[in-house]
């Protein structure tokens, strides 16, 4: 347990300090809702709602991946945007 959370859960993943954005919180799917926590403030900021079916969440850098049932979710913490695959001329 980290700051009252189960950090061992699929659904709940903890940021490194020094790898990209987001280090040192903790980044978790409740509710169908994708939340970052900061330990140091104790504040919760929703990132992304209407998470449908989440299986596992992972970060890298400033990606954060959910994976659900019918899809895979990427939330790039930079723009504080889904990553919007359709927009992006190879």
């Amino acid at each position: 347990m980290s700051h009252g959370f189960d950090i061992a859960s699929d659904l709940i993943c903890e940021g490194i300090v020094g790898d990209g954005c987001g280090g040192g919180r903790l980044f978790m799917v409740e509710q169908n809702i994708l939340k970052a926590y900061d330990p140091m403030t104790k504040n919760s900021r929703i990132l992304l709602k209407d998470i449908q079916k989440p299986l596992s969440i992972s970060k890298k850098a400033c990606i954060v991946t959910v994976v659900c049932e019918e899809e895979t979710i990427e939330f790039d913490l930079s723009e504080m945007s889904r990553v919007d695959y359709s927009k992006i001329v190879l």
